[in-house]
């Protein structure tokens, strides 16, 4: 196959839809020979922040001269974006060759009377495939969804588990109770490997403590005891932290959490024996660039996207707005998936808003007609206006926005690549 028609396979697969449990993988990554056993992983699982947190890591390990996979989803600009080296995202002639390679061990499977394998079962094939290929020293693996029912979570030798907070997500999937859902994050927790954990609410603690107790895992808790924000702006910010200044690009007051997330690992990948300079760390994380999470994309209006798609994201959100915008007219543009909390994350943000325009992601069955959005919002606001298409949904947010003030596009990440297309070829 060739990219178009690799793109078109992964495309008709979508009807196997998305299933947890690891059998099938398992099978699938046999008949391939287990590639995934040569990589050396750091695994990230969590509800928020497991994007900036894979970002900054790997541009830290970068910075100190490794060469780092990166596998992530969802993806905002670019497919091919889920599987990159580098900065460099995976080329079309690689995706087709290995996606080829894949497909017919998934066609064999299915001949076989097996169940199909799954898009993002594939995909994890491909990328596991493409890593090992290109040597890399490490790979940084994102969870698509939960962690022990995960596709990713076929990895037997991971070296370190990152979990970044954990809250209600997925819980059609995952579990209706914070403990149920921490207890699959936890299940990348793998024997004798280092535990990295983000500040956790009490129930989702006791369940990691109990998980890496029992796979002897030593367990590592971010300290923000030494954390002093210094200064912080929606185009960047700087804190110090174990008396070490740093700077980060990325705005979100949450951003400067997953940083010292990040820090901490890399605290412990230099006492696991690997070099990672002091300059490394300093450049990595004011180089990190990570799209779409509280960033801005127009001025005067400023335009912001944030994938604020669940209440703690919203909750964070909510700080970030308060923080950097307290007096400004703010216009929101919201887009949701239906099967996601999208009541609770209206009922945080809409009180900040001057005004909320309602839209359809497109190209999703999972999404939410602007009309029932808006119905849903207007609970909370009095000026909701449902809006066809993107483009209409830019047109109008800039048409009542003055130049001091600010709109903000958020809910799920799907959308924001296109919402950012349009606002740059727009202004």
């Amino acid at each position: 196959m060739n990219y178009k028609q690799s793109r078109a396979y992964i495309d008709q697969v979508e009807c196997y839809g998305r299933v947890l449990g690891l059998e099938n993988i398992e099978e699938l990554t046999q008949k391939l020979g287990n590639p995934q056993e040569d990589l050396n992983v750091i695994h990230v699982a969590g509800t928020n922040g497991k994007g900036s947190t894979i970002a900054y890591l790997s541009t830290i390990l970068q910075e100190a001269g490794y060469k780092v996979g990166k596998y992530i989803s969802p993806t905002i600009y670019s497919y091919r974006e889920r599987m990159s080296i580098g900065e460099k995202k995976i080329s079309k002639e690689a995706f087709a060759r290995h996606l080829t390679k894949v497909a017919a061990v998934a066609e064999e499977m299915a001949a076989q009377g097996r169940p199909h394998p799954t898009p993002f079962e594939i995909e994890t094939a491909v990328a596991f495939l493409f890593f090992r290929e290109e040597k890399c020293d490490f790979v940084v693996l994102e969870t698509g969804m939960g962690g022990a029912t995960d596709a990713t979570n076929v990895v037997r030798n991971t070296r370190m588990a990152v979990l970044t907070p954990i809250g209600l997500d997925h819980m059609s999937f995952l579990g209706n109770t914070l403990s149920e859902i921490a207890a699959v994050k936890a299940g990348i927790i793998k024997e004798g490997c280092v535990t990295v954990c983000s500040c956790q609410k009490a129930e989702a603690r006791e369940v990691i403590e109990q998980e890496c107790q029992k796979k002897h895992s030593e367990l590592i808790w971010v300290d923000t005891k030494t954390l002093k924000v210094k200064e912080t702006s929606c185009f960047g910010q700087t804190f110090q932290w174990e008396g070490e200044n740093y700077e980060v690009s990325l705005a979100g007051v949450y951003q400067i959490d997953n940083a010292v997330l990040a820090l901490t690992a890399v605290t412990q990948l230099r006492k696991m024996g690997y070099e990672i300079p002091k300059e490394a760390v300093s450049r990595g994380l004011s180089n990190t660039r990570w799209g779409g999470r509280f960033t801005v994309i127009g001025q005067s209006p400023l335009f912001v996207v944030d994938g604020a798609h669940n209440p703690d994201a919203a909750r964070r959100l909510e700080e970030s707005i308060c923080q950097y915008f307290s007096h400004k007219n703010i216009y929101y543009i919201v887009g949701m998936f239906r099967d996601k909390d999208y009541d609770e994350v209206l009922r945080i943000t809409a009180p900040y808003a001057k005004g909320i325009f309602t839209v359809q992601t497109p190209n999703s069955q999972r999404a939410l007609s602007a009309r029932e959005l808006a119905e849903d919002a207007g609970k909370y606001h009095d000026r909701v206006e449902a809006v066809s298409d993107l483009t209409e949904a830019v047109k109008r947010a800039y048409e009542v926005a003055g130049p001091q003030d600010v709109i903000v596009a958020f809910g799920s990440l799907s959308y924001l690549g296109e919402i950012t297309r349009i606002v740059r070829e727009n202004r």
